[in-house]
């Protein structure tokens, strides 16, 4: 039973920063990428960004440059390093892990609210 346990999530004024980790029940190296996901309300789930297990990484374009995806192998975690964070931001953050060729699995989220 793969488990993906997010935490780090809260309030924070426009402009400043969070990290939110995505602790990950085996090897995060055995998936192929681990992934943010964030959902507002009335909106679709949408990538954040990505990680593959061979480092390459992407970024919806709404959060280049302010945004960085990491991850401690030996911990088997994965980090979402939020800086400059706008209103926008506001949603509810999910980790994701992606094993081909058809696990898919998710963590229970963790809301980022950020006040103007």
């Amino acid at each position: 039973q793969v488990q993906l346990v997010e935490s780090g999530g809260g309030l924070v004024q426009a402009g400043g920063s969070l990290r939110l980790s995505c602790a990950v029940s085996g090897s995060i190296l055995s998936f192929n990428s681990m992934g943010w996901y964030r959902q507002a309300p009335g909106k679709q789930r949408e990538l954040v960004a990505k990680i593959t297990n061979g480092g390459t990484t992407n970024y919806a374009d709404s959060v280049k440059g302010r945004f960085t995806i990491s991850r401690d192998n030996a911990k088997n975690t994965v980090y979402l390093q939020m800086n400059s964070l706008k209103p926008e931001d506001t949603a509810v953050y999910y980790c994701n892990a992606v094993k081909w060729p058809m696990g898919n699995y998710w963590g229970q989220g963790t809301q980022v609210t950020v006040s103007s």
